[in-house]
């Protein structure tokens, strides 16, 4: 694997920072005070990235367009989808983290959609802005814990339950629901199912308010008696005790390393802007003097640039593993682990160092400190990608490493 970003990828890069420094830049703090408003400045954003993706070969750029491994990890060497959109996302959320996540079309069901659909629910859902609903208020870290159900009705499904923390809920075109055919068959009766915007029984009951991506909407949903066809359930209809829900996990295998790339943007950020900061009075930043004789913030800044970079090449470790059609099950969680506990350290540790100009609205150091948090959680805890990590290390199963 070269550690380089591959030449291909630069043009992607320094458009992503442009849009992150010209676009988001300038509306972060305006729709960080106005929760639940829509940013309208996104939809020219998102009409330059559709014609940017006709015809592209690998799929979209933005978060949750990720196109299934080509690769099958027979030899070659294959810079992807996977690694592009986390590339992209990097960039993006360098300018903010909500304002990624609001982009038209780019919703994270839309890697569930990549990840299982077939080739014909690829061609009529692939252009859509799809969200993903899979938390439920019983139902949180452990997904195989959902109740929502869906029942068998002649040429379709039943869906009755209730989703929460649904991001997008509410601008999407649709959601991606995860609901048990069986709920005696435990997780292997576990599918997704494709729920398009205004199907009656779909309700949108509130938006939450939040500590941090307040730019992007956080909805709950009820499904009451909510009929889908039969041609919205994604991957194999069939319940397999053998492949338990492995389907709808893959979705997990593409978007963690994305989360673990906008961990990466927001945490460079403040890194920067402390940087910039710091050195307006006048101490010495710089990499020529052993750690013993230098300010002690030199030093700390120093170590966080080490720990972001290490996160940084965990991550596109993962995402090459998968554009390389390797399994990446721990490698994404070992990335997605490190990524959010790193960055939320960054940020916090950015805004504690800058002191007033840190906790105050006047720099963004405060906010990138609320944004990061969600990232060590959503996708996935810290806590359970530690789990993950130790039940593929040893070998156990989800029943043997609780």
């Amino acid at each position: 694997m070269n550690l380089e970003i591959p030449k291909k990828f630069s043009p992607l890069i320094n458009q992503a920072q442009q849009v992150a420094r010209e676009v988001f830049r300038p509306i972060s703090r305006k729709y960080d005070r106005a929760e639940h408003e829509y940013p309208k400045e996104l939809d020219l954003f998102a009409s330059i990235m559709d014609g940017m993706n006709d015809g592209a070969a690998d799929g979209g750029t933005g978060a949750g367009k990720l196109a299934r491994s080509e690769s099958k990890g027979g030899g070659g060497n294959r810079n992807g989808t996977n690694m592009k959109t986390v590339l992209g996302l990097t960039e993006l959320c360098w300018g903010d983290v909500g304002l990624a996540l609001s982009i038209p079309r780019q919703g994270l069901g839309n890697s569930a959609i990549a990840a299982v659909a077939n080739e014909e629910q690829l061609a009529r859902l692939g252009n859509t802005w799809a969200a993903m609903a899979i938390t439920e208020p019983g139902a949180g870290s452990d997904s195989a814990a959902i109740r929502t159900t869906a029942t068998e009705d002649g040429d379709g499904y039943i869906l009755n339950g209730e989703k929460i923390y649904v991001t997008a809920g509410e601008r999407a075109d649709a959601v991606v629901v995860w609901a048990t055919l069986d709920r005696n068959k435990g997780r292997a009766a576990i599918k997704s199912f494709v729920v398009e915007k205004g199907t009656p029984g779909m309700t949108v009951e509130r938006l939450e308010k939040k500590l941090g991506i307040r730019a992007s909407d956080t909805a709950a949903i009820r499904f009451d008696n909510c009929r889908v066809p039969k041609e919205n359930l994604l991957g194999d209809p069939d319940v397999s005790v053998e492949k338990g829900f492995a389907g709808a996990m893959q979705t997990f295998d593409n978007t963690r390393p994305v989360v673990a790339g906008m961990a990466i943007g927001v945490a460079s950020a403040a890194l920067q802007k402390t940087r910039e900061l710091i050195a307006l009075t006048g101490i010495d930043l710089g990499y020529h003097t052993q750690t013993w004789t230098q300010p002690a913030v030199t030093r700390e800044l120093q170590l966080m640039e080490a720990e972001l970079e290490a996160a940084r090449l965990l991550t596109l470790r993962a995402a090459w593993m998968a554009d390389n059609g390797l399994p990446n099950s721990k490698e994404a969680s070992i990335a997605k682990a490190k990524a959010g506990r790193v960055g939320n350290m960054v940020t916090l540790r950015c805004v504690e160092l800058c002191g007033s100009l840190g906790y105050g609205e006047t720099e963004l150091l405060e906010k990138w400190a609320r944004d990061s948090k969600i990232l060590d959680i959503f996708e996935g805890t810290q806590q359970i990608q530690l789990l993950i990590i130790a039940r593929r290390l040893l070998g156990k199963s989800s029943a043997e490493l609780k």
